[in-house]
């Protein structure tokens, strides 16, 4: 449900003397995957604090499986599996070129009122748009 495949390519400054991405990364790589998840719905990070919205993580989970290595190139799967009410969950599969799986994850981010600084329900035009692509 509501899925988005986003690539990137590791850079050498990602990466250890030997090559391999190093572990914070992936969770930078997470969030390419989550903007890029709401920019297929004409949605930014930017729009919605512009609206008094701001979208903060309170969870991360990462699962590393294989290492990521400089030059490669990387497909972050981005999906939610419900509806968000308050919050918003996200989940993640990092796989490389060859589809060797390299991590999954998971984030749960909430709604937060910036007037107000207390949390919020999704807002209704992000709604309106999952509804829309469900159909």
């Amino acid at each position: 449900m509501h899925k988005n495949e986003t690539q990137i390519r590791v850079r050498y400054g990602e990466t250890d003397q030997m090559g391999v991405v190093y572990h914070a990364n992936y969770a930078s790589y997470f969030e390419v995957g989550r903007t890029e998840w709401l920019r297929q719905y004409g949605i930014t990070y930017k729009s919605m604090e512009d609206d008094g919205i701001m979208l903060p993580v309170i969870s991360l989970e990462i699962k590393y499986k294989n290492s990521a290595r400089y030059d490669d190139l990387l497909t972050i799967k981005t999906s939610i599996k419900n509806i968000p009410k308050a919050r918003i969950e996200f989940d993640y599969e990092l796989v490389n070129e060859k589809g060797d799986l390299l991590a999954i994850g998971n984030t749960v981010l909430v709604f937060i009122d910036m007037k107000r600084n207390l949390p919020t329900r999704c807002p209704e035009y992000l709604l309106e748009k999952l509804k829309e692509s469900t159909l």
